[in-house]
């Protein structure tokens, strides 16, 4: 999630521009501006900027942006909560907002404008506004489980000359493989299928592995240049927890669950009760309980005859 913030003071031409409707633009938030149509819309807007005619730049415009990755999860509904208290964060409140949706391009994004103005004719702030921006949206990228893509990812790699073409193909190869293997003769297998090869780096003429190198299309680098999660310490780490956790789910999926003891209450008489509870008994536990009934019965009786005796 990114958001890329400018300010203007031609609120028809934002209007024009986020209701588009070559961007196939939907509202997804109206607050404070009559909807009937972009010129009502406009007219709302400056009226209420208007109440502070010193301020030249009265117009906020900013352009949401999420990764492609969270389009499935991103509803309007939900793109539009996250919109909402993204500009709460921002102190971008008490004040006329007009959200809208575009569907002209892959990712999920949303433009927003806003009166600088406020409803009650005070100046919202855009102090530090692009720094408080980035860090509300990482903060917003984290609540959310939305998809943070690193540097590298943001890499516009059809632009890169080699061998940096080969080192970023090498980058993706390996966050994938690395993820799914469980050793690394598996790990070795599958990158070979991919036209890497991958050797290792022994200190000194002992056995001990210091490093790795991946080679592809005629060119080498060490796994921490590619990037420092592929040192060989790092990678192993993963390949021995990807073990562990396979391990785990066979141990698990093995195991015969237990049957649960059943559990009885007493819902009515002791008669019904205790009749229940024979229902489900071992039958060899029968004779015991109905022995425990006769002496009980008998304790009862004998019982009766001592207190009539007492009586007399």
């Amino acid at each position: 999630m990114i958001a890329k913030i400018t300010k203007g003071s031609n609120f028809r031409g934002v209007v024009n521009y986020i209701l588009d409707k070559e961007k196939d633009a939907k509202i997804i938030i109206c607050e404070g501006l009559f909807t009937e149509n972009k010129e009502t819309i406009a007219n709302c807007f400056e009226a209420q900027a208007g109440m502070s005619p010193k301020v030249t730049k009265p117009v906020g415009h900013i352009a949401l942006a999420f990764s492609k990755e969270d389009k499935h999860r991103l509803t309007d509904r939900a793109i539009a909560g996250i919109a909402s208290e993204y500009l709460e964060r921002m102190g971008i409140k008490d004040t006329q907002v007009l959200v809208a949706r575009h569907f002209d391009k892959e990712h999920p994004h949303v433009h927003i404008a806003f009166n600088r103005i406020a409803n009650d004719g005070r100046t919202i702030s855009d102090r530090n506004e692009r720094i408080r921006s980035t860090r509300i949206c990482k903060e917003l990228t984290r609540k959310y489980s939305l998809y943070f893509a690193d540097g590298k990812e943001q890499v516009k790699r059809h632009r890169l000359k080699e061998p940096d073409k080969t080192k970023y193909e090498l980058y993706s190869l390996l966050k994938s493989e690395v993820l799914r293997c469980g050793n690394w003769n598996m790990l070795t297998f599958n990158l070979k299928k991919q036209g890497v090869e991958m050797r290792f780096k022994y200190k000194g003429k002992s056995e001990e592995v210091q490093g790795i190198i991946f080679s592809k299309n005629g060119y080498s680098f060490s796994g921490s240049k590619i990037d420092r999660r592929f040192s060989y310490s790092k990678i192993d780490t993963v390949l021995n927890a990807n073990r562990q956790e396979e391990w785990q789910k066979m141990t698990t999926s093995n195991q015969v669950p237990e049957q649960p003891t059943p559990q009885f209450e007493q819902t009515g008489s002791d008669d019904v009760y205790s009749g229940s509870i024979g229902l489900f008994m071992p039958n060899n536990t029968g004779g015991q309980a109905e022995e425990n009934s006769f002496e009980e019965q008998l304790k009862r009786k004998n019982k009766k005859k001592k207190q009539r005796k007492i009586r007399f």
